[in-house]
């Protein structure tokens, strides 16, 4: 299924990437601490991702990357969570997350089950090579195809709805 739509890319030196931004960066605030309220919520469904995914593939790399680096950060400033020693990966995984969302977005110039489940898989398969790198335990490297599949297909299927109920933003 596809959705033509107004896909963009702001530049660092327009003031709607930071209130786009900082809108996201909020939503990833708020959607990880009502996840963490059911047992595992975090790692099972995966939220700190989904507004990241929204933000790169509706706006572009710039504001996708602000969102992927302030959202685990203050998260962690705030709440304590993520933890101090999962920021590394966490910022490397909301990254490529961020640049595989909006590469597909500027290639497809449209909203895509297949482009999003590609984003997914990429940012996803990239990063626990990334993980299992920085960490040196494969088994934890692949925590997230172990039980974090319910989060990416929210973020497939979630991101598919939000970005095609936005679509004409």
């Amino acid at each position: 299924m596809e959705t033509s739509a107004k896909l963009y890319s702001l530049s660092f030196s327009n003031v709607k990437t930071y209130l786009f931004a900082f809108l996201f960066v909020a939503g990833n605030i708020a959607l990880p601490q009502l996840c963490h309220l059911v047992p595992m919520g975090g790692p099972t469904l995966l939220p700190i991702y989904f507004f990241t995914l929204i933000a790169a593939y509706k706006f572009g790399f710039r504001v996708g990357l602000l969102t992927a680096l302030l959202s685990p950060v203050i998260n962690h400033l705030l709440f304590g969570m993520p933890a101090a020693a999962a920021l590394p990966v966490l910022l490397i995984k909301s990254g490529l997350l961020a640049g595989a969302a909006a590469f597909a977005a500027r290639y497809t110039k449209k909203i895509s089950l297949v482009a999003l489940l590609g984003v997914i898989l990429a940012y996803q398969v990239i990063g626990t090579a990334f993980e299992w790198a920085i960490c040196g335990n494969f088994f934890l490297a692949v925590q997230d195809f172990r039980i974090g599949i319910p989060g990416m297909l929210i973020q497939w299927f979630g991101g598919y709805a939000l970005l095609k109920a936005i679509s004409k933003l």
